[in-house]
């Protein structure tokens, strides 16, 4: 008999990925399967977030976060937030 498989789209996230040490937190903003876990394996690096850093703390690939959220992927909470000050600070660099 011949069974017919669905193939669902793969969840993907937009989401950091802990590097650095304890009491001196490092994040890399990655592209990833939304299953697997938190410092896995990853698609795409867009970018790095360094929360101990005052000022601008983020560095992130606005055309490639485009790309990737066109293509169906989810940024987290956190990544939007980052997201959203590399677009004002983009605008603000137009002027």
């Amino acid at each position: 008999q011949y069974i017919k498989r669905t193939t669902a789209a793969m969840a993907i996230s937009i989401r950091l990925r802990h590097e650095g040490h304890l009491n001196n937190p490092y994040y890399k903003v990655v592209v990833a399967d939304a299953r697997s876990p938190r410092d896995g394996q990853f698609i795409e690096l867009v970018g790095n977030y360094d929360p101990k850093k005052a000022g601008e703390n983020a560095n992130v690939d606005l055309s490639r976060i485009d790309y990737w959220i066109q293509n169906g992927a989810q940024p987290s909470d956190t990544v939007r937030s980052i997201i959203k000050k590399a677009r004002k600070k983009e605008t603000a660099a137009a002027k």
